[in-house]
């Protein structure tokens, strides 16, 4: 629950590093449970519209969550060594869906890359080192 939180509040609309696949998939997994319940309440109390399929209660939680769950997903590209920008692939229809759904079950480049430390904590591979033989 950490992890949501964090992706909620000190992070809201950070775009830039990395999210490990537990952050991302504990987030998302948040916004679809709480969707289905506050749709259930929507339903309980009237606010949910037939005609739109959508209530009030859950329409503002999905606004209000739109914005982390976009910066949640571009880190999580990030993590895949890939732009932000591949998240525009979703306007596909279908296809991009699936892409993204396949991004954000790889794992992640298990060192530093071009968007920063490995969220895992690995260290970067030594670059220089010399190899010296002993007999």
């Amino acid at each position: 629950m950490d992890l949501v939180i964090e992706c909620i509040t000190k992070k809201y609309a950070t775009f830039s590093g990395r999210a490990r696949r537990k952050e991302y998939w504990l987030f998302t997994l948040f916004v679809w449970v709480g969707s289905f319940v506050l749709s259930l309440l929507d339903v309980a109390i009237g606010t949910f519209d037939v005609e739109t399929g959508m209530g009030i209660i859950s329409t503002v939680f999905s606004l209000v969550l739109l914005i982390p769950g976009i910066a949640v997903s571009v880190r999580r590209l990030h993590d895949t060594d890939r732009s932000g920008w591949w998240l525009l692939i979703v306007f596909i229809p279908l296809i991009g869906a699936i892409v993204i759904l396949i991004f954000a079950a790889l794992r992640g480049t298990p060192h530093q890359n071009r968007f920063g430390n490995d969220p895992l904590g690995g260290t970067a591979p030594e670059t220089n080192q010399v190899m010296t033989e002993t007999q």
